[in-house]
């Protein structure tokens, strides 16, 4: 299943060939933007598929990324940085008009042990953009998979989502926003509300949690840097054990800088829960997420 998801593009590889005599078309404006817009990953490849009479095409990139890198400018998700491997995805793009762009993609986030349940995650949505300004909408899910209908046991060592060991599945609504400084610059910005699902009897004493998140990055040539802020809190008018409280709630602030390398690899540096409300002591009622400040130095190398 893992292999078939992630080679989502070879799929598209008959189109490719079908499409070689048309392939000095392609080669416009809007095709340019597409082959020459460079993804902050250290290995990603756009693939061109199809180009209509009418201006509309299609296109497959995949794409392998650190975790620092992946949740950059949009995380909706918080994975710790020295347990997470590698985030690969595979996304199909569609363009709808000369400044509209639809897509539908993957993505799986693994761990360095291979030990962890893997994360994966869907998305479908737009982005209109003109050159310099885009903005973009996206409804995401992400689970584990599994038999949701009955209850995973997850040793205690196993690495969390959002500083919990009980994480099954999300669903969120996300917005992302770009300006561009010029050809090698750009500031981005990044929204995202939705709901985490926990695991039935998870020691938390909650089903559902919602949650916010806002990110801001700066990139400059190699350089970039993001600082991402994120709250959760119980649902809403749904009555549990004693973190059912509206007014409970945990947040978070990440920051951290990537350095793109000449050799296809790239430096991370930063922290994670840098400032945070909670604690991750346990209560009667069970552990609270666990947003203890964790500094880190990654690197990640394509080869």
């Amino acid at each position: 299943m893992r292999r078939l998801i992630l080679s989502l593009p070879l799929l598209f590889m008959p189109f490719v060939a079908a499409g070689q005599s048309a392939a000095n078309d392609w080669y416009d404006a809007a095709g340019n933007r597409l082959i020459t817009q460079a993804p902050d990953s250290s290995s990603s490849g756009s693939v061109p598929l199809w180009r209509g009479a009418n201006g509309q095409w299609m296109a497959v990139q995949s794409r392998s990324d650190s975790l620092t890198t992946a949740q950059r400018a949009d995380a909706p998700l918080q994975f710790r940085a020295l347990d997470s491997a590698t985030v690969q995805s595979s996304d199909v793009q569609y363009g709808v008009g000369p400044n509209l762009q639809a897509h539908v993609g993957v993505s799986e986030h693994d761990w360095a042990n291979n030990q962890a349940p893997r994360v994966i995650g869907s998305e479908v949505g737009a982005t209109y953009s003109t050159g310099r300004y885009s903005l973009g909408l996206s409804l995401g899910t992400d689970s584990v998979p599994g038999n949701a209908n009955l209850p995973r046991l997850l040793p205690g060592a196993t690495p969390g989502v959002n500083g919990l060991s009980g994480f099954d599945s999300s669903t969120q609504v996300n917005a992302r926003g770009r300006l561009a400084l010029d050809a090698k610059s750009g500031i981005d910005l990044g929204a995202s509300v939705g709901r985490v699902h926990l695991l039935p009897g998870n020691m938390l004493g909650v089903n559902a949690l919602d949650q916010k998140a806002l990110s801001f990055g700066v990139d400059s040539g190699p350089l970039s840097g993001s600082i991402v802020g994120r709250t959760m809190q119980p649902q809403a008018g749904v009555p549990g054990a004693g973190y059912s409280n509206p007014d409970r709630r945990w947040s978070s602030i990440d920051l951290g800088v990537t350095w793109r390398l000449p050799w296809q690899g790239q430096l991370s540096i930063g922290a994670q829960n840098l400032w945070s409300s909670g604690n991750s002591l346990n209560t009667p009622v069970g552990p609270e997420p666990d947003q203890s400040r964790t500094p880190y130095v990654q690197y990640h190398q394509d080869l």
